[in-house]
């Protein structure tokens, strides 16, 4: 997959001194700060941008989401746009791999760390929805993004598993991950064929 979307080169390169840092030291060892200084970027805008652990983990999150919305193909059904806008994302995430693993390895210890970023997949994944062209409002609404969650769960722990450069097994895992969660909605009354369901991959949790 090829992301499109203009990236800021300061964000970009604090970013990815951030992940360095955690890569090495640990999710729980990380200082902003350090990391910038140690990059040799300017503390004052570091500061500005990335004022806290928490600032950075949404902001890593929000850079994920406008690769996933960089592009909305016309054509295709919501299930296949739904998979490309998946895979724009984890190609984000593949960026910072070394980083990301021990960070999602480290959120069972951080539980505070853990809900922030749980609240915020469910908001990414009404984006996603909405951008495949289902609804993700009202009650039906929560129960597609929470199912894409699911989705998105059981992806990522494909990922985290999976060392190619194609991510092969990632996308036969999302492959099936959608499936499944589309003949789930099928069978809910007023749901569209594609539009995923709450009994996706039940055990989808990173490890």
């Amino acid at each position: 997959m090829t992301e499109t979307n203009t990236r800021d080169p300061f964000e970009e390169a604090l970013i990815g001194a951030v992940f360095a840092q955690i890569a090495r030291d640990g999710w729980w060892r990380l200082s902003i700060a350090r990391a910038a200084g140690e990059a040799g970027l300017d503390m004052a805008r570091a500061r500005r941008l990335l004022p806290s652990r928490t600032s950075f983990l949404l902001r890593f999150g929000a850079q994920a989401d406008q690769a996933a919305l960089s592009e909305r193909p016309e054509s295709g059904t919501a299930q296949e746009r739904l998979f490309d806008a998946i895979m724009r994302r984890l190609d984000v995430f593949q960026r910072h791999r070394a980083g990301l693993v021990v960070l999602l390895r480290a959120l069972p210890t951080d539980p505070a760390a853990g809900a922030l970023l749980a609240a915020a997949s469910l908001v990414s994944m009404g984006w996603l929805l909405e951008a495949a062209g289902i609804s993700a409002t009202g009650p039906m609404g929560m129960l597609r993004r929470k199912g894409l969650l699911a989705v998105w769960l059981w992806t990522l722990r494909a990922w985290l598993r999976d060392e190619t450069a194609d991510m092969a097994s990632t996308m036969a895992a999302l492959d099936t991950a959608l499936a499944r969660a589309a003949q789930v909605a099928r069978s809910l009354p007023g749901e569209t064929p594609s539009a995923p369901a709450d009994d996706a991959p039940a055990e989808a949790q990173p490890d």
